[in-house]
Parts: structure tokens; sequence; C-alpha cells
């Protein structure tokens, strides 16, 4: 077994210790194999990650081992990482790593990291998101295939808009779909225009769609999951390898792609050649940004017509201004 390797990405070096090891048993994947996957998709998961704050999910052991969530930079990051200084919604604030290049992230898969979760923000506005992530997470009772069609529901309220959304797998059973912005509005006004949608496609599709915040009001049906546009909540990126049995991926499709795609069909071992066949099929997502005042306008109606405010934050948010009562339904009635 060899004590480490070197990789050559781009004009820089990178050692990587203990090649070897096996990351993925089911598969016997190594932290070799995961080096060389990252360096096959380089240019796409550098595209995804480019200037972005990135939270690293680190499996030092392999995905049977103990992980964690590597916020703030390391200690011993290169001299040639950018970082970006970030602030929770607790007031603190912590300097995270942009990987702009992929030596960056081989850098990071020699920690053990798996899965790169950037923001949606770039540094020089780390306060002002550039992209409105759409989480279509299947509840008990449904599946992939409902996730597919939810997001046909998603793409025409898009299109009407006038917004254009980039369907990615999750790595796992759901969907997400990213719509590039301006960065011009909040992550306040963002999570806004996430529940306006969320909402609206509710109310074309009651019985598959849902963006019920509490889980026994869900049902089996397809959760918009609005919080991920959060501050501090973010997605796994395109390209990234999932803690999964199979090293499944999240990868990137065209729209037309979608109706005969599983989640199981992109994984470690057939992204590299799917990406070399196709390249990266997300590449012209930034190149015209959206806006957000269509769906802000949506919000308001929603707000004047049906008395729809604000909706609950994650648990370890600090309670926000308009927001209703962090109290489960069933609790709420009971203590009446």
């Amino acid at each position: 077994m060899a004590d480490s390797v070197e990789l050559r990405a781009g004009e820089r070096t990178v050692r990587l210790s203990h090649p070897d090891k096996v990351y993925f048993p089911a598969r016997g994947f190594t932290k070799l194999d995961l080096a060389r996957y990252y360096l096959a998709v380089g240019d796409g998961i550098t595209r995804a990650l480019r200037d972005r704050p990135t939270t690293l999910q680190r499996f030092p052991d392999g995905v049977d081992g103990e992980s964690f969530f590597q916020k703030r930079a390391p200690k011993n990051l290169p001299s040639w990482i950018d970082t970006a200084r970030i602030s929770f919604p607790s007031g603190r604030h912590a300097d995270e790593i942009c990987p702009a290049e992929t030596a960056a992230v081989l850098w990071a898969a020699n920690l053990g990291c798996l899965t790169f979760h950037p923001w949606p923000v770039r540094r020089e506005r780390p306060d002002h998101p550039d992209e409105l992530r759409i989480d279509l997470d299947p509840q008990p009772g449904t599946d992939f295939a409902d996730a597919r069609a939810a997001a046909g529901e998603l793409r025409e309220l898009l299109e009407e808009l006038g917004l254009r959304g980039w369907p990615k797998t999750s790595g796992g059973r759901g969907l997400h779909v990213y719509v590039p912005i301006e960065p011009l509005w909040t992550f306040v006004d963002v999570r806004r225009a996430a529940i306006a949608i969320g909402r609206e496609l509710e109310r074309r599709a009651p019985d598959r769609i849902t963006i019920a915040w509490w889980k026994e009001e869900r049902g089996a049906r397809i959760f918009v999951d609005y919080n991920q546009m959060a501050r501090d909540r973010t997605i796994a990126a395109a390209y990234s390898v999932r803690p999964t049995p199979h090293a499944t991926v999240s990868a990137p499709l065209r729209w037309e792609e979608l109706a005969d795609a599983e989640p199981a069909d992109f994984d470690l071992a057939t992204m590299p050649e799917r990406y070399a066949r196709e390249g990266d099929v997300h590449a012209g997502m930034d190149d015209a940004p959206g806006r957000l005042e269509t769906v802000l306008e949506l919000a308001e109606r929603h707000r004047r017509d049906h008395g729809q405010e604000d909706m609950p934050y994650p648990p370890d948010h600090p309670k926000m201004r308009g927001e209703p009562k962090r109290v489960q339904p069933s609790r709420a009635r009971s203590s009446d």
C-alpha cells in the first residue's frame, strides 16, 4: 500500500495520502478513485464552486466511518486557496474556503471531503445570493418519479415568471433546480421568492406538491424545501459525490434528459464517461442571470389576497421578524 501519490491538476501538484484507503466498501472505491473522479470532472465541479464559500462534508475513514461538516477553513490551508468571510444567523463569522481550481478540490478530497456544499453567493457579495435553489424533496410514499413530475411543473412556472431553471439530481431521491439570479436581493428576499414559488406549485398541484414545513402536514407529496434559501443552508454541489453505499453523485441534467434519468445512473464510476462525452451540461448557467421582481410580486399577491405571510425558519435559526410561531400544528391544537 502506497503511503502517498502525487496528482497533477493544472499548474499544481497535490499530494494524496493513503490513496488505497477504501472509502466505499460496497463498491471497493478508494480515496484515489475519489480523487481521480474529481480530476475527471474538474472543470465542472470547479464551475459549480468557483468563488463560493464552501462547507466541506468530510469522511476521513470513508462512508462507514464518522463524518462532520467543516465550515471554517482548516488552519493548514494552502496560501493559494482563497477564503471568504461569511456571517452566520447567530451573528458569528467564519472564513470558508472558496475553491477556484481543480487542485483545491483535490486538496479537500485528501482531507476526506466527499461532498462540497457551496453557499448560493460569491465571495465578493456574501450577503446577496446569485442562485435561487429549489429543493424538491420526496416524502414517504413518493419517489423520484414524483419529484420528476414536480420538476416539470416547476419548469413551466419558472418560464411564466421569466426565469430559467437548471435541474440536477441530488444524488439521493430528490431533485434540485437552480435559478441563476442577479445578486441584488438579500437572503430574506430570495427565501421569500422560494416560498412564493412553492406556494404556487402547491396551489396548482395540491395532491402532489406541498410547502408545509411540518412533516405531519406533508403527506405523500413532494416537499418544496424553501428553507434551503435561509442563510447558512447549503445544497450539495453539482458533481459532488454523495455519502451513499454506491457513491452516487449529484448530476447536472438537461431538461430533455430528465424523463429517463434515475439517480442510480450517475455515480463515481459512470459520471466521468458521461462528462467526457457530454461535457458540463450546465456550463452556460451563469450567462444570463434572471431577476426576482415578478416572483416577489407573486409573493405580495399571496400576502394581499390570501393572507399568506412568512413561514417558519429552521429550528437552529434565530427567530425572525414576521415569522409565525415555530409550534407543531398538533401541539398547538392540544394546547388550545
